[in-house]
């Protein structure tokens, strides 16, 4: 009875042996030669545009910052002060002095503010001014001298559609990410956060996407010529990229920032008038800045120009229109603000003002309307 028993067992296991062997994947029955090892194909030399761009990264790089936007909150239970992170952005270093630029919108909710630096250390950031106007913003850090990269400037005066360009930022979080492709367009005109606009703006199909914000946009030689403030995004897209990203151009840097650091605000020239909203101007059937009201003393009211006013009888008296800047015309009030601030405080200036449907000539002398 034992023998039988180990015989049937032995059946099964034959049996079960067999099945296993069915069962198993057709892959897993064959027979494997010995791998031969592959040998690496030599590359050869890169390619003279591919070798400009990894230099182009290696030298401007380390200009690049990341920028941590800081919320300060207490907490419930130790009463202890936190200093919590609410937003990233990019930016750069300016100078040897510890400056940093970056956008205003980066920084705009920040309670403190902590820049990293490409060799990794962070620096808490002290706000040194800001121009909402321009989405720009300066902070300073006290980084010593040796680790500070400052980034090379170049000039937005002389760009071209199709050139090649650079951008370098921290998109998502990811710092140091480097997208590449070229001037789409000259000359925009986008609208910061204060409803004001931003003229000459640079459009680009370079990849820029949130994170990007304040990181610099570089020319094929490095140099920095306009500052990644936004992209458009048409509703639904959540603000990624799809082909179309904006550039402060670099020649309106170069005139904010140094008015920034010394003044910690921008000094506008201005003629000392109120003006007329464009869309009242319109309905009156005029082109041109409405001059509402004048300042007293002001260059405006030195020069004659005349307000609108009610006169004895309770009628509206419309007073002049501004319809030229020198030889730049004024079609709107942006127009008036545009043209003013590429002068100076205390410089004399040809206003062309439309006066009783007749064009007058007078001089202004510019003051400080910031």
């Amino acid at each position: 009875m034992g023998s039988r028993r180990v015989v049937v067992l032995l059946w099964v296991l034959t049996l079960a042996l067999l099945l296993a062997q069915v069962t198993q994947p057709w892959w897993s029955r064959i027979v494997r030669p010995a791998a031969a090892p592959r040998t690496v194909t030599p590359r050869g030399d890169l390619a003279q545009d591919e070798k400009a761009t990894v230099e182009l990264f290696r030298e401007a790089a380390p200009s690049v910052v990341y920028i941590t936007n800081l919320a300060v909150r207490r907490d419930a239970f130790t009463f202890n002060v936190l200093e919590i992170p609410q937003g990233t952005g990019s930016g750069f270093v300016w100078d040897d002095a510890g400056h940093v630029v970056t956008n205003f919108h980066v920084i705009q909710t920040a309670q403190a503010a902590e820049v990293t630096l490409s060799d990794h250390s962070s620096w808490e950031a002290r706000l040194v001014g800001v121009d909402p106007d321009k989405d720009l913003a300066v902070l300073h850090i006290e980084a010593p001298p040796e680790r500070l990269h400052a980034i090379a400037v170049g000039s937005s005066g002389d760009l071209q559609v199709g050139q090649k360009v650079f951008a370098i930022g921290n998109p998502f979080g990811l710092d140091h990410t480097l997208t590449t492709g070229i001037i789409s367009a000259l000359g925009r005109e986008i609208r910061a956060g204060t409803g004001r606009s931003i003229q000459g703006v640079i459009q680009t199909d370079a990849v820029i996407n949130p994170g990007n914000s304040g990181g610099p946009l570089l020319d094929s030689a490095g140099r920095v010529i306009g500052v990644n403030t936004a992209i458009y995004s048409p509703q639904g897209s959540q603000g990624t990229y799809i082909g179309i990203g904006f550039a402060v151009p670099v020649d309106t840097v170069r005139r904010i920032v140094p008015q920034l650091i010394e003044h910690g605000k921008v000094v506008r020239p201005g003629i000392g008038v109120v003006v007329a909203n464009d869309r009242i101007a319109r309905e009156l059937g005029l082109e041109g800045a409405l001059v509402i009201d004048v300042q007293p003393g002001g260059g405006a009211e030195k020069a004659g120009i005349r307000p609108t006013k009610r006169d004895a009888a309770g009628r509206l008296r419309l007073g002049d229109v501004v319809v030229a800047v020198g030889a730049n015309p004024v079609k709107e009030s942006d127009d008036l603000s545009q043209w003013l601030e590429e002068r100076a405080v205390g410089e004399a200036v040809e206003i062309t003002i439309l006066r009783d449907g007749k064009r007058e000539k007078v001089k202004v002398v510019l003051q400080d309307v910031s």
